[in-house]
């Protein structure tokens, strides 16, 4: 099999399960016990801690491990929103389903997030065509209550690299003293972060997007920023996120910060060169296919996001799938939902085209791509019939 789903989960690597076997193996204390097996579980803890700020470029005393890009993002909104005194969020119509649905709740009163009936209200901006998102646009969108702003660093369908850094520039200079919030859980192994100098007071990541562990992540936290823990307990991660820490999965997602900090420009820029050449070869292949946004928009370099007018996205994933190829359909999170992405829908994509997302990985080796191509080929021709003759079933999954 081809796996090119990588913006789902990526494989983990060798290093990575040394690391996590050899840490369930021997370091079974509590990294809070006072003992020396608790001691050596506390400073395996805290390295893994600082591999994790090293790829941010941040302090390891900024950084909050948690149990993944869900919960980093929702101590982040929620936290955010319940520290502060406004009642008006601002974000994107393009945020993954863990920000879009959180803010949701607050929209909704929801007493577990907010301690009582508090509702807020909320600012969705659109993206453009090309499904970026301008700083103009959400700095127009703020108010004298603005309590919060969401916007993430990459859009984990299309690939597109949101202008964070000069939003936050914007909204620095016109005064807005509301939490900045960003998810870069796409971002995070492939761009080169300094959290600081982004501008965000908060910074989500995920281990499994880098070659690390489900069920580990991190919550990067400017110094002097508010936020409510969103449960109580032993105080761990200094107060922000109580419970005994996850040591295998946390000194996995070190390894993997360690090794994805490790020539991340040299890499990134290897895999944008795959990526273009697969998009070359698809296309000339398969002239049913466009890339989804234009080639000109600034994108990341694992993702390639590919549209076809007419054609189902469902049968397409199954048929590219027979022929050995792993892909997906807009958002792995979303897939179990039917009807469109919300995330096509913003940027004007009809219900009636198919779009297939191939996301690329460090183990990712050009031997791969055509074979790649001939199978979208070979699923378009499988396909295409049974689009005409209407036996698609309607809406697919997405």
């Amino acid at each position: 099999m081809i796996y090119l789903d990588n913006a789902a989960s990526t494989p983990p690597a060798p290093q990575v399960l040394a690391a996590m076997t050899e840490a369930a193996a021997t370091l079974y204390g509590n990294p809070s016990s006072a003992h020396g097996l608790g001691a050596a579980a506390s400073r395996a803890l805290e390295a893994a801690r600082a591999d994790v700020a090293r790829l941010l470029g941040a302090a390891a005393a900024e950084i909050v491990l948690c149990s993944g890009g869900t919960e980093a993002n929702a101590l982040g909104v929620l936290g955010a929103a319940a520290a502060a005194r406004g009642r008006h969020i601002v974000t994107t119509a393009i945020e993954h389903p863990s920000v879009l649905r959180t803010i949701g709740r607050l929209a909704m009163g929801d007493r577990l997030a907010m301690g009582d009936d508090t509702t807020f209200t909320i600012t969705t901006v659109a993206p453009d065509r090309d499904g970026l998102v301008s700083s103009e646009a959400v700095l127009a969108a703020v108010r004298a209550d603005t309590a919060l702003v969401a916007v993430m660093l990459v859009n984990n369908e299309l690939g597109t690299v949101q202008p964070v850094a000069e939003i936050a520039r914007a909204l620095h200079a016109a005064g807005c003293r509301a939490h900045f919030h960003c998810d870069a859980v796409q971002a995070a192994g492939w761009m080169p972060i300094e959290a600081r100098a982004l501008g965000a007071d908060s910074i989500a990541i995920s281990a499994h997007k880098l070659h690390g562990p489900k069920g580990a992540g991190a919550l990067w936290l400017r110094p002097g920023a508010k936020l409510r823990a969103l449960w109580e307990g032993g105080g761990q991660e200094r107060g922000w996120r109580s419970g005994t820490e996850n040591l295998p999965a946390q000194i996995g997602f070190g390894c993997a910060a360690r090794l994805a900090e490790r020539g991340l420009r040299q890499e990134a820029a290897r895999v944008a060169g795959l990526a273009d050449a697969l998009v070359e070869e698809v296309l000339r292949r398969c002239p049913e296919a466009r890339l989804t946004v234009p080639a000109s928009a600034p994108r990341a370099p694992h993702i390639v996001s590919l549209l076809l007018e007419g054609l189902p996205a469902e049968p397409l994933l199954h048929a590219l799938e027979a022929r050995g190829v792993l892909a997906s359909a807009g958002s792995a999170c979303a897939s179990r939902t039917r009807g469109q992405s919300h995330v096509l829908a913003a940027i004007g994509v009809r219900d009636s085209a198919a779009v297939i997302r191939f996301s690329l990985s460090r183990q990712t080796i050009p031997d791969v791509l055509p074979q790649v191509a001939a199978a979208l080929r070979g699923a378009i021709d499988d396909v295409k019939p049974m689009a005409r003759s209407g036996g698609a079933g309607g809406r697919t999954r997405r």
